[in-house]
């Protein structure tokens, strides 16, 4: 039996030796290895030997076993390293080509438009300030003119916040201009300040609405301001973002913070002024309202009105890149479709 097993083994290593490729070295594999080779049946043949004979052919077995293992996989490792330097001799590359492009991310349109217009104010000397947007009642509503029994909280839409208690006293912001009333109670007068960021109503979506968008919110407190310094601003926001050819209208408005109120519209540049879905057929299409700062809100602040002066404002963000680009649906700006965005 000994002798067999030499046999055996002598045949598969000098087989081995002849293998030139995976396939073959594999098939030898099965026919020497497998659960059918003749080692294999020696093996499980132990039992019928005499004890005596018993030890010594298990022993053998095995070590040819394990040595026809090891000859298997340093020929599988010689196989694997010569076909590497095939390929490294018939694949060249040349190092003198351009490597390949990647796209390359850049800032969302809305961002983009948020940096400008922040640049557009400072250079008029604003300051940026933010605020949380999980807010408090008192400075989304109260501090603003906007008690819990004013109607002007229905056209609101809120997101309440449930903190446990039964009571309603958190909410995801529905204007930044609630940072407004933070800005005027942590800041002491002379104060130019603009506050951009999302707001959010409990609202559908359509073509110029979306339950989260972005607001950028303004504030001027001085002495001497007039509405006169408002629409200064104003009008020179308009001339450096839309250019000096655009038509801008104010018209009487009303909002619980400011008196007298006003609202600031921009000709709709997709119609010209002619009329179109953008717009409403109206050819303006509304981008902030405006006024000068109600003299209780200064007051709840601790900034006395009869010393003071003061305008405010707030614009909707999303609408502006439509504006300047004439698309008639804000819900694109957050399809997150690359084509679009790839645009900006």
């Amino acid at each position: 039996m000994s002798e067999k097993i030499e046999e055996i083994k002598s045949e598969a290593l000098k087989q081995l030796e002849g293998i030139d490729n995976a396939r073959d070295l594999e098939s030898w594999r099965v026919h020497y290895l497998g659960k059918k080779s003749p080692l294999t049946q020696i093996l499980r043949n132990l039992a019928t030997l005499p004890i005596e004979e018993r030890k010594a052919v298990g022993a053998a077995a095995n070590r040819a076993k394990v040595l026809l293992e090891d000859s298997a996989g340093q020929k599988g490792q010689a196989l694997r390293e010569a076909q590497l330097a095939a390929q490294a001799t018939e694949e060249t590359a040349d190092i003198s080509l351009p490597g390949r492009s990647y796209p390359v991310g850049h800032r969302h349109p809305i961002t983009q438009t948020l940096d400008e217009i922040c640049q557009i104010f400072v250079s008029m000397g604003f300051q940026v300030v933010e605020g949380p947007d999980v807010e408090w009642d008192y400075y989304n509503f109260e501090a603003l003119n906007i008690p819990a029994e004013h109607p002007a909280r229905d056209t609101m839409s809120t997101s309440w916040v449930d903190t446990g208690k039964g009571e309603r006293q958190q909410l995801l912001h529905t204007h930044t201009t609630a940072v407004t009333a933070r800005t005027l109670e942590s800041l002491e007068p002379p104060i130019r300040a603009v506050e951009p960021g999302k707001v959010y109503r409990y609202e559908a979506s359509d073509a110029t609405h979306v339950p989260m968008f972005h607001q950028i919110d303004g504030i001027a407190v001085d002495k001497g301001i007039t509405m006169a310094d408002l629409k200064g601003t104003l009008y020179e926001f308009s001339r450096r973002f839309f250019g000096e050819e655009r038509k801008v209208r104010f018209r009487c408005d009303y909002f619980p913070f400011v008196e007298p109120g006003v609202e600031m519209a921009i000709e709709c540049l997709a119609c010209r002024g002619g009329g179109c879905r953008l717009c409403g057929n109206s050819g303006w299409i509304e981008i902030l309202g405006a006024g000068m700062t109600h003299p209780q809100v200064l007051e709840r602040a601790g900034i006395d009105p009869q010393v003071y002066g003061s305008f405010a404002f707030g614009i909707g963000i999303d609408r502006l890149p439509m504006l300047r680009y004439g698309i008639d649906d804000v819900r694109l700006f957050y399809s997150n479709d690359l084509r679009f965005l790839r645009q900006f």
